[in-house]
């Protein structure tokens, strides 16, 4: 884009930390929308909401949570009956060998815990980068960047970076800032494309972050279409933002 050609670093930088301070009074309450108690709870939970919605996954942990308490439970798994349990999140048989095998993993190389370290934890079965982070930043306060979907591709549509490859645009977002703000600017971001930038249809008329966005104008930039867009708990806050009453907005 233009704007990429003209902006400096400096000039990146400063629209990055800005965009991310709109984002910030957005949503000033943001956290990991999988339902969690420990460590353990959250990687299973996040294993299982590849290619699966948190909604999904929230209503299938709490038995599986109780079935299962501990990394040896895991371990000694009935198959069949794991399956079954996960089956609604789907690929339920490629999710249960990752999660067997994380069990097994963990009762044989870290006393049953899921251990506080990237290196650690990307050896596990199950275990990416991406979910990686998201057990350091939300189970363990450790900041990371979380690079799925709703990420790169607001990343990329504000032109922080052109990178496809999650670990690049990773390196590339966190360069940008401070790295006690990683895991909080990853569920921002997150919210933001869930609620308001959608994939194909993004609210760009009652956007925060309009001014800052060189892709303002993919989305209907009438205020009163745009606001009927916008989802999630927190739709009347963000129309307010906007100037926007709401009268029969998607909640």
């Amino acid at each position: 884009m233009s704007r990429r050609k003209e902006e400096t670093r400096l000039g990146l930088v400063r629209r990055a930390r800005r965009m991310n301070r709109a984002l910030e009074a957005a949503f000033p309450h943001v956290y990991c929308e999988l339902d969690f108690t420990t460590p353990l709870e959250l990687s299973v939970a996040t294993i299982l909401s590849a290619q699966c919605t948190d909604v999904r996954v929230n209503q299938v942990t709490p038995a599986l949570f109780a079935r299962y308490p501990d990394a040896r439970a895991y371990a000694e798994a009935d198959r069949t009956e794991l399956e079954e349990m996960i089956r609604s999140t789907g690929f339920y048989r490629n999710k249960a060998n990752s999660i067997i095998g994380l069990g097994q993993a963990l009762v044989s190389r870290f006393g049953g815990e899921v251990p506080a370290n990237l290196k650690d934890l990307v050896s596990l079965p199950g275990f990416g980068r991406k979910t990686a982070n998201v057990v350091l930043g939300n189970a363990f306060g450790v900041p990371g960047i979380t690079v799925d979907t709703h990420f790169g591709r607001l990343v990329r549509r504000w032109d922080w970076t052109r990178e496809t490859d999650p670990v690049k645009v990773e390196h590339a977002v966190g360069a940008l800032f401070e790295k006690r703000d990683w895991t909080d600017l990853s569920h921002r971001i997150i919210f933001h494309g869930r609620r308001v930038c959608h994939a194909r249809k993004p609210a760009c008329g009652v956007c925060v972050l309009a001014k800052d966005c060189p892709s303002y104008g993919e989305g209907p930039t009438d205020k009163g279409a745009a606001a009927a867009l916008v989802k999630g708990p927190e739709t009347e806050h963000l129309l307010a933002l906007a100037g926007v009453e709401q009268s029969g907005a998607a909640q």
